[in-house]
């Protein structure tokens, strides 16, 4: 997956008075030109389009301030930050001077590019770009937020609200019937065109395992059982958390397809799943899990 990274680690702690150096490696994002739904980072793609390097802070005008970078986390030594949007000129003007260019982030995430813990670091990036943009004013009262001092939170100078980082609960969901050896694979009605699984976001109120039921039968028409943990993974550029889990099928197998939601849901025997071309999501990982392993009690 994604975050399966060793024998390197990331380290998250919120560090406010960490200032970058030169060889400190600095995000740079802007709104894509050429989609709403899409983001642009600034990058450099070598070795004939297998190779990400990401911009270092001596890349950037010498004259910013401090207060231009944000200190996100770090990768074993090597620092992360994030280039304030204020400074979205700057970064334009580093395009033009060195060799790094603005590409979509569904062009990189699509891309299997090395080294793996440069597109996990973008793909966490990416959340917290996303926060520390749609957090700069208090939704209480409409003051400009400051970053906290203490922890990862933006703090309101006038009422004193305080927001932290954004996480949406959400479940992967392999569905088994140990009879015939076979998993439902799904496909989106929009967006992602390869194979998945049921999916779908907790609601209030309701537990995962509630929501592994719900989703099940909203999607696909099935009822489930025996409903078991698996594995989890952060998801950064939707600002997810996703949560796996297996189940099987019980009562009647007719699968009854949410129209709106999927253009393709059917029961596939383990020998005939086809994988997703990348082996970054945890849906992969559980597709490939059903396809080597069958069924058994724990997967």
């Amino acid at each position: 997956m994604i975050q399966d990274i060793n024998p390197h680690r990331l380290y998250n702690q919120y560090d406010p008075e960490k200032r970058p150096s030169d060889d400190s490696r600095i995000f740079a994002f802007r709104d894509s030109s050429q989609s709403k739904r899409d983001i642009e980072l600034l990058v450099k793609i070598r070795d004939e389009g297998k190779t990400l390097d990401i911009p270092k802070r001596s890349d950037f005008a010498e004259d910013l301030s401090e207060a231009s970078f944000i200190y996100l986390f770090s990768v074993d030594d090597e620092s992360f930050f994030l280039l304030d949007k204020k400074e979205s000129a700057v970064a334009e003007k580093t395009e033009e001077n060195a060799d790094y260019s603005f590409i979509s982030f569904t062009e990189l995430r699509n891309a299997g590019l090395q080294p793996k813990e440069y597109v996990y670091a973008a793909f966490t990036a990416y959340q917290l770009a996303e926060w520390y943009s749609v957090t700069r004013y208090c939704g209480k009262c409409g003051a400009e937020n400051e970053n906290d001092k203490k922890e990862r939170a933006r703090t309101c100078p006038k009422c004193g609200n305080k927001i932290y980082p954004r996480i949406n609960p959400a479940v992967i969901i392999g569905i088994t019937d140990k009879e015939t050896d076979s998993i439902v694979l799904t496909k989106y009605r929009v967006g992602y065109g390869h194979n998945a699984l049921v999916a779908g976001f907790t609601e209030i109120g309701e537990t995962l395992e509630e929501c592994v039921a719900r989703e099940v039968m909203e999607e696909v028409g099935l009822t489930v059982t025996n409903i078991r943990y698996y594995k989890s993974q952060p998801w950064g550029i939707a600002s997810d958390i996703l949560v796996g889990f297996y189940c099987d099928v019980v009562g009647d197998k007719t699968i009854k397809m949410d129209k709106g939601e999927l253009k393709y849901a059917e029961w596939v025997k383990r020998p005939d799943i086809i994988l997703q071309p990348l082996e970054y999501s945890l849906t992969n990982e559980m597709m490939q899990t059903f396809k080597n392993n069958g069924y058994s009690g724990t997967l």
